[in-house]
């Protein structure tokens, strides 16, 4: 099954579409180089039919997501960030965003 991402603003960029399949860990890329200090990270996701559901908030380091069975990490530089899940199923297709912002 599909992973769609989309870019939910021009600061970040991050890969259109991956695929995997169900049980096979994937991860979810993001590239925010223009990050300002006062950024926070913000990651959603929207399901088919769906409004977008918000699923985690950080500024550095990671942090589990229990919602999807994933985890949050930002790199070092704070200039990219991915959302690792662990165990995906059909029901996580969907489209990922990231965002930047207060």
């Amino acid at each position: 099954f599909s992973l769609s991402v989309a870019a939910a603003r021009a600061q970040v960029q991050q890969e259109p579409t991956l695929e995997t399949t169900e049980g096979t860990g994937i991860n979810i890329s993001c590239s925010h180089p223009k990050k300002q200090i006062e950024d926070l990270i913000h990651w959603y996701r929207q399901l088919p039919g769906r409004g977008p559901e918000f699923l985690a908030l950080t500024a550095r380091g990671s942090k589990d997501v229990p919602e999807i069975a994933g985890r949050l990490w930002v790199s070092a530089d704070r200039q990219s960030s991915a959302l690792w899940l662990r165990r995906p199923r059909r029901g996580d297709a969907a489209v990922y965003y990231c965002a930047l912002g207060p």
